[in-house]
């Protein structure tokens, strides 16, 4: 019945959304001109599914021919009649394979040649190839239609998993991922799942940039990896990678040197992996600064002459742009000093680059002039606190006193990206939030000796979780003072879930102390700290709120940017989503912490949800204006598509909520005129 429906939708002409983020160049344009500024008033909703799953519904939907191919928060794959919203098959991999399959997946990848059509996607440590029309497993990709993406990378294979999908070029599949150990890239034959190429983002010796870490950092160091996105140049046969910070992310005592290639943006041949240039956007990164967004790829003018550009967005604010074949930057790039590290052991490193232009789309530190003025309580709360604590701004040093970090952990910009138009004009959602940055001694503070599972803990769980064990629901980690299935427990530490990476790089007994201790049957131990484990851990994420809940300082909190990258200046900046309570007492719209893109049309519209009020609006492109807005089910913590069935243009939008203390869900919504 399923693929008698895939089979019996309209043969007329369709207009695709057929790559993450609309196309390779991950541009979120959509040149559909149906819906527009004078008729956007009369959108209304014209069908909706349920996923039947809850969680951090994050997936930007593909629209191939009239099918919508989307990743479930569970990592369910579902084909879905774009026109209507009625199912037409499923993809579960729980059926396929054992162990956590993750969650937090952003999308999947299309591939066709001839009469082939090909769905790739992750769940767990796997890449699987499915069947376009029905859903199933290719058996001749792999093992059963499936690859396990650690294989050949290194001995024993560390855990990758796939949270945002990877790109196609001609007939290879490219992705990075997060992993536990040393961060690659790689490249897969569409039919086989051979391993075609593979490069190194933690160089091994002889490879260029090995000499940024110290001589043996390859075997022990982790993270370097890709994990928001990539995006390709097909014409030249470019594929760029941003990267994350190296692990541990708050403490580089281990690693000193620039540590190339995390925290850059690197442009590699993508027939053969080879590097073709890189710029590293924050050096010897100690706290998660990493590069949040698939780079985009544009066009702009300057002096009377074209040229082809890759813009990348960071968690500061910051954009930097540089010419797509050379690397070289279109504004220059200051290296400004910043506060020396205060922790022994910790060399730090003096200077981080700042482009002239464009201008930041954040605050870059917090003063008393950013106290929050949306009550008395909360301006004399924040001023009494920024006097204590002080803030340094965005590269506070690593000490062991409190200091207010901003912009914070979460951007700035993040994962969702930003959307360009063919005028060259960039559209990018940021967030405005302090966060609070403290270090703490994973030694007692009275002497007494930690238990290794106490400091298993502190070490690898604490950041994360909190040193109370009581988690952060705003940033999704859970409380875990309680826990009652061992079994699972173990599992999961064994071998990940969501976010969360696998442990199974560290010993079995140094995991069985640490569910000990998280189960309170540990016994006291006399032996010594592992002498390798680092002396100060990060003591935690934590946003700074006012006591009634709000980001504490003044607002904008969100806000949705316009900036012309022909001339590097801002065109316009807005509030991005509401708190209805704040405007009734009379304060105007603050803006909200925001999650996932933009996507911006022809028709001059600037299409969003992202915010924490389940809204999604359309822009005015030219102005920043309001034209429309709709209530969701859920926030619509995802980048909308833009597609047309039958001459009628639809906009959808995954609406899962789940962020900034918000309910969860996982339904998909789609938009079009009556």
């Amino acid at each position: 019945m399923r693929i008698a429906l895939l089979l019996a939708l309209p043969l007329l002409a369709q207009t695709n959304w057929p790559a993450y983020l609309g196309d390779k160049a991950t541009a979120h344009y959509s040149p559909l001109t149906q819906i527009n500024k004078q008729n956007v008033r009369n959108l209304k909703q014209a069908w909706s599914f349920d996923t039947g799953d809850k969680g951090e519904f994050q997936s930007n939907g593909l629209v191939i021919d009239g099918v919508l191919y989307t990743a479930s928060p569970n990592r369910k794959v579902f084909a879905i009649n774009a026109q209507t919203g009625q199912e037409i098959w499923q993809f579960n991999p729980a059926n396929h394979q054992q162990g956590p399959i993750g969650r937090r997946q952003r999308g999947v990848t299309y591939w066709k040649e001839g009469p082939e059509e090909r769905i790739f996607t992750g769940a767990g440590t796997y890449l699987y190839a499915l069947n376009a029309k029905t859903g199933q497993p290719i058996q001749t990709f792999g093992t059963n239609g499936k690859i396990h993406l650690g294989e050949g990378v290194a001995n024993p294979a560390p855990t990758v998993q796939i949270n945002t999908p990877g790109v196609i070029y001609k007939d290879t599949y490219i992705v990075g991922g997060q992993t536990n150990g040393p961060g690659t890239i790689r490249a897969y034959d569409v039919r086989t799942g051979r391993l075609r190429w593979l490069f190194n983002l933690i160089p091994r010796p002889g490879e260029p940039g090995h000499e940024t870490w110290p001589p043996e950092a390859y075997k022990t160091a982790g993270g370097a990896s890709n994990w928001s996105g990539l995006s390709l140049d097909e014409a030249r046969g470019i594929v760029y990678v941003p990267t994350e910070s190296a692990l541990p992310d708050f403490w580089g005592g281990d690693r000193p040197g620039a540590n190339l290639f995390a925290n850059s943006l690197v442009a590699l041949n993508a027939e053969t992996g080879k590097r073709l240039w890189h710029r590293q956007l924050v050096h010897h990164d100690l706290l998660d600064k990493d590069l949040p967004t698939p780079p985009v790829l544009l066009t702009v003018t300057r002096n009377g002459k074209k040229i082809d550009a890759v813009a990348q967005g960071t968690k500061n604010g910051l954009l930097f742009v540089f010419d797509r074949t050379t690397g070289h930057p279109l504004w220059d790039i200051a290296e400004r000093p910043i506060p020396a590290s205060q922790l022994p052991g910790e060399p730090g490193w003096p200077t981080q680059p700042v482009p002239l232009k464009p201008a930041p789309l954040t605050r870059q530190t917090y003063t008393e002039a950013d106290a929050s003025n949306i009550s008395p309580t909360a301006r004399a709360q924040t001023l009494l606190r920024i006097r204590k604590s002080g803030s340094q701004g965005a590269y506070p040093a690593p000490s062991l006193q409190e200091r207010i970090i901003m912009p914070g952990f979460d951007g700035g910009m993040e994962w969702g990206g930003a959307a360009v138009d063919p005028d060259g004009i960039y559209y990018a959602n940021v967030n405005e939030i302090p966060w609070i940055y403290q270090m703490i001694p994973t030694a007692d503070p009275s002497g007494k000796p930690l238990t290794q599972g106490e400091r298993t803990y502190k070490i690898h769980c604490a950041a994360c979780h909190g040193f109370d064990r009581a988690g952060d629901a705003a940033s999704g980690f859970p409380d875990i003072r309680n826990p009652k299935d061992r079994a699972q427990v173990t599992q999961i530490i064994n071998s990940g879930i969501g976010r969360m990476p696998a442990f199974s790089a560290l010993p079995e007994a140094q995991r069985q102390t640490l569910i000990d201790h998280l189960f309170g049957t540990e016994q006291p131990s006399n032996k010594p700290a592992n002498p390798t484990d680092p002396p100060y851990v990060f003591g935690g994420f934590r946003r700074w709120a006012d006591a009634e809940g709000y980001p504490a300082i003044k607002p904008p909190w969100g806000t949705l940017n316009a900036v012309d990258l022909n001339t590097g200046e801002i065109k316009w900046k807005v509030p991005l989503g509401e708190y209805p309570e704040l405007t009734k007492r009379g304060i105007p719209p603050t803006g909200t912490e925001n999650y996932g893109g933009p996507v911006v049309t022809k028709g001059g519209l600037i299409f969003i949800a992202a915010s924490a009020d389940e809204t999604i609006r359309a822009f005015d492109k030219d102005t920043g204006k309001i034209l429309w807005q709709a209530k969701l089910p859920f926030s619509g913590n995802a980048t909308p598509s833009v597609y047309s069935i039958d001459g009628k243009q639809y906009v959808v939008i995954s609406a899962g909520g789940g962020k900034s203390n918000r309910p969860s869900g996982g339904h998909i919504v789609a938009f079009a005129l009556p």
